[in-house]
C-alpha cells in the first residue's frame, strides 16, 4: 500500500493505492508543517485519523509532499518522525511544490510552477529538475499573495480603522474579533498562519469591494515582482498555480500577471489527483 499525502499548513490530503492505482481509502488530516509544529503534535494528528492509524504497519511507501519542507534539516526531521511511525514504509519527503510540479506538468514539459495558498512558493521546472531563486522565510517575512498575508492585510485594516464601515460589521459578525482572542491564535495556538488564512474567505467573498481588490492587486504584482520574474524565461513558458488562493482568484491572477506578459498555465485547487496518476505511470 502507497501512501500519498499532499500538505499544506491547514490541512493534509492523504490517498492510499494499491500497486495497480486502485484506491484504497481517502482522509484529511490536519496540516503538517515541520517548521511550526513539533513531533508530538504531528504525531497526534496521525492518531486521530482511525484511516491512518489502522494501517500505518500496511504501508510499504509513504509519499509525503509538505509545505514548511523546503530545507534538508525539515525534510530529515519529518523523514524520521514518519519513519517511526510508518516502520515498514519507505518514507520520501519532498516540499510540496513538487505535488504541483507533477500535477500541472503530466508530461513533464518546462513550466514555472506557483503555490497559492495558506503560503505562497515559486519555482521553475526544467522538465527533470526543481529550480528556486528564493528560499522562504516562512510566513512572518515572505509568503507574497497567501492566505496568511491576506488574513494579515483584513485584521491590520481593521484595528487601524481603514477598513469600510459596512465591510467591518460584517467581519465582525463573521469572525471572532477580540483582541485577546487573536493574540492567543497567533502566539500561542499551533499553526498561527493557518489561522491568519482563515480570513482569506472573506476577501475573496468581498473581492470587488475597493478595500479588498486593492489589497489582492498589491498582493500579486508583490508575487509577480519577487518570485516569478526572479526567472529570466518567465515571459517565455507558461505559469501554472495550485492552491485555493490562486483557484478562486483565477481572473484576477490572469489580468496582472497579462499585464506582465506572463501567461498562465493551469490552476488547480488541489494536485492530489494529479499525484495518483503521476505514480501509477512512475512505479
Amino acid at each position: 500500500m502507497k501512501l500519498l499525502v499532499d500538505s499544506g499548513s491547514t490541512k493534509a490530503d492523504w490517498i492510499a493505492i494499491d500497486d495497480e492505482g486502485k484506491v484504497l481509502f481517502t482522509t484529511q488530516t490536519l496540516g503538517l508543517n515541520p517548521e511550526v509544529l513539533d513531533k508530538e503534535e504531528i504525531i497526534n494528528r496521525l492518531e486521530d485519523k482511525f484511516d491512518i492509524s489502522h494501517n500505518k504497519d500496511k504501508a510499504t511507501h509513504l509519499f509525503f509532499y509538505g509545505a514548511g519542507c523546503g530545507t534538508d534539516r525539515m525534510k530529515d526531521f519529518l523523514t524520521n518522525v514518519f519513519q517511526k511511525y510508518f516502520a515498514k514504509a519507505i518514507v520520501t519527503v519532498h516540499e510540496d511544490t513538487y505535488a504541483a510540479v507533477y500535477a500541472t506538468t503530466p508530461k513533464g514539459e518546462q513550466a514555472i510552477v506557483c503555490i497559492l495558498g495558506t503560503g505562497s512558493n515559486c519555482s521553475y521546472f526544467d522538465g527533470k529538475v526543481l529550480h528556486q531563486k528564493v528560499q522562504s522565510l516562512g510566513y512572518i517575512a515572505m509568503d507574497d499573495c497567501s492566505g496568511n498575508r491576506f488574513g494579515r492585510h483584513l485584521l491590520r485594516g481593521y484595528y487601524f480603522n481603514k477598513m469600510p464601515a459596512d465591510l467591518a460589521k460584517e467581519f465582525e459578525e463573521e469572525y471572532n474579533l477580540d483582541a485577546d482572542y487573536i493574540k492567543n491564535n497567533l502566539y500561542k495556538e499551533p499553526n498561527p498562519n493557518a489561522y491568519l488564512a482563515t480570513f482569506a474567505k472573506f476577501l475573496i467573498k468581498h473581492k470587488d469591494t475597493p478595500f479588498c481588490k486593492n489589497i489582492i492587486q498589491a498582493e500579486m504584482k508583490d508575487f509577480a515582482e519577487n518570485y516569478i520574474m526572479q526567472f529570466e524565461n518567465c515571459h517565455d513558458v507558461l505559469v501554472h498555480f495550485v492552491g485555493s488562493i490562486a483557484f478562486y482568484l483565477k481572473e484576477e491572477l490572469e489580468a496582472i500577471l497579462e499585464t506582465y506578459d506572463i501567461k498562465v498555465g493551469n490552476v488547480l485547487r488541489r494536485p492530489i489527483d494529479g499525484l495518483i496518476q503521476y505514480h501509477i505511470l512512475n512505479k
